[in-house]
Order: C-alpha cells, then structure tokens, then sequence
C-alpha cells in the first residue's frame, strides 16, 4: 500500500443558483474524501461567481479500504442569522489519479470544469477544480537521519 497526499486545487465557480431570495450569496465548498471532510474559505464577494484559489489536503492511501475513490464536492451558501444552504453538489472520481501517481510518483488532473446540480439533479452551476496526488517518500527510521562516510572517518 501506498500513502500520498492528495490535493484538490479549488479555482473558482460559475453561475452558482442563488438559493437565498434576500439576495447575493456567499458562497463555500465542503469536500469529502472518504469520510474526512475539508472545508474552503467563504467567497465573500464573488457571488455567483466566486474565486477561492484554495488548496485543501487528505492523507490518501492506494490501494486503501473500499473502493469509494472519489470526492463528494458540496457547494453550500454561508449564512449569517440561519443554517447554511445546500447549493449543489459534484463528484470527483480519482481512482485512476490514485493509481498513476503510485505507478509514477506523482499525477495530477489538470483543472477542469465540474457541473453542479442540486438534490432534484437539475444544474445549478460549475465549479473548476484541479486534483493532484503525491507519493510520501518512505522515511525510513522515523526520519531520523544519520551521518554518512565522511561523519565517521578519524582524523
């Protein structure tokens, strides 16, 4: 098994549906990955078109437990006085992410445009999103380090 850190690049958004009648939106994305859930910043003045430029982290291991590889991305309106609205949600898939960065060290899906649809699977808006996966280096001896040929000659 191997063990990464897998890295979502979350850019912007575009045409994001209001879901509040008593005006703009402040809009933030929570992500999930296998039930560890990172959350961005709220955009506070983009809107319907938010920027973010947000980089959010998991520990990921390949192969790991189930077989769920992907990323449940949920758009929600940040509200001040009442609970936050669902806008919508995306799934990222990045099983073969996974398996490429473990093969080559490192892989990386460029950013890319994901459709966003609410609980009636109706569009609300798209989100652009770039997902990357690191191999850890193998540390040895807890990361302790030792001193070479040179440390140990006898003057």
């Amino acid at each position: 098994m191997a063990v990464g850190i897998l890295e979502v690049s979350l850019i912007s958004g575009k045409g994001l549906k209001r879901s509040d009648f008593l005006g703009k939106i402040d809009p933030y994305v929570e992500i999930q990955y296998k039930g560890q859930t990172r959350k961005s910043s709220v955009a506070k003045d983009g809107g319907r078109n938010p920027t973010w430029n947000d980089k959010l982290r998991w520990r990921a291991e390949f192969p790991g437990s189930g077989a769920d590889y992907k990323l449940i991305v949920k758009v929600m309106d940040h509200d001040t006085f009442s609970s936050d609205d669902f806008i919508g949600e995306a799934t990222v898939h990045v099983k073969e992410l996974l398996e490429m960065g473990v093969e080559k060290g490192t892989a990386e899906l460029r950013p890319t445009k994901y459709n966003i649809v609410d609980s009636d699977l109706s569009f609300v808006g798209e989100l652009l999103i770039g997902v990357s996966y690191s191999l850890l280096q193998d540390r040895g001896m807890d990361g302790e380090q030792f001193g070479g040929w040179k440390h140990s000659q006898v003057d």
